[in-house]
């Protein structure tokens, strides 16, 4: 294992050192006192194993393909965005944009992130194990979306192959998006998963998960038609 320091450097200087430290063949890099420093590990894609020790700016692990990022603190906006595959798990709390457009991978916060979580998703998994804000999941493509609190406004909107569970309230519904039942695959999905990720708040996860719901896309915008032109005004 391998630490770097980043009193003094600037975000270029601890980028290239945690590149150069994967040339070299260092699996594990511990980078301690980032002190909220932006653009952090982005563009990784080697399966090394990344932890910040201490909160991280915006956009950290972003466009990676393969490592596993571990934040001992709070991210900022557009953490993980983009990811290819991976993981990326946060401690404490996340800004805007958590988990936007990822494509594959794990994309995990122990506690609540703010508004527009997960947004464009076209695979992977997001997990949150708080609450998160406004417009989470809005236009998500494919992928899943956790939430084990509460959910804000327009949640899930004009969704489409996306499955979204949710433990909390449900501020509002998205357009176009719809509660079905839980199957006994998704209880086992859903008890899998926080076991796996967020054991410790789970005493039973199995029973925990089956008081989730589950929100996927009524399909009604997946197609336009003229003749249903009221229905896409009133999505707009």
């Amino acid at each position: 294992m391998a630490e770097i320091l980043c009193d003094g450097k600037n975000t270029r200087e601890i980028n290239a050192a945690i590149k150069k430290l994967i040339a070299d063949g260092v699996t594990e890099i511990v980078v301690r006192n980032p002190a909220a420093r932006h653009n952090l590990a982005v563009a990784i894609t080697q399966p090394v194993q990344i932890k910040f020790d201490g909160s991280v700016g915006y956009y950290c692990g972003g466009m990676i393909d393969g490592p596993t990022i571990e934040v001992a603190g709070s991210v900022g906006w557009g953490a993980g965005e983009s990811m290819m595959d991976g993981t990326l798990i946060v401690r404490g709390a996340a800004g805007n944009g958590f988990g936007a457009s990822i494509r594959g991978g794990t994309v995990v916060v122990e506690n609540d992130a703010a508004a527009r979580a997960g947004v464009s998703m076209k695979g992977g998994l997001l997990l949150i194990g708080g609450d998160c804000g406004y417009m989470a999941g809005f236009m998500a493509q494919k992928g899943t979306i956790v939430v084990c609190g509460n959910v804000g406004e327009s949640f899930a909107d004009s969704m489409y192959e996306a499955t979204c569970y949710v433990g909390g309230s449900i501020a509002e519904l998205g357009n176009d998006a719809v509660i079905k039942d839980l199957s006994d695959a998704d209880v086992s999905f859903l008890s899998n998963t926080l076991s796996r990720y967020l054991g410790a708040k789970y005493s039973d996860p199995k029973s925990a998960a089956a008081r989730f719901k589950k929100v996927v896309a009524g399909q009604k915008l997946w197609n336009f038609d003229k003749r249903e032109w009221r229905t896409w005004r009133e999505a707009l």
